[in-house]
């Protein structure tokens, strides 16, 4: 419906055991555009916290980050925003 596609959407990383958090951090820089150090920051959330949230806006293109994320092999998903 109208309503669920204008709220914000989440974007969340969970925790997995298989990738390196080098390569998570490199992940967070090229999909989300994020600094070395907000990578970092993120990364390090995900290890010691079990998940971070990396975005949120729009459906589409939480969908479409998440996406991309998968592709890469990163455990992640979507969750409606709390307003």
């Amino acid at each position: 419906d109208e309503e669920s596609l204008a709220a914000p959407w989440n974007v969340l990383v969970h925790n997995d055991p298989v990738n390196l958090m080098s390569y998570v951090t490199m992940v967070f820089q090229r999909v989300l555009g994020f600094s070395r150090e907000k990578a970092k920051r993120h990364m390090l959330e995900v290890h010691h916290k079990g998940r971070s949230l990396v975005w949120t806006g729009e459906r589409e293109r939480a969908e479409a980050i998440v996406e991309q994320l998968h592709g890469y092999l990163l455990l992640a998903t979507m969750e409606k925003a709390e307003l």
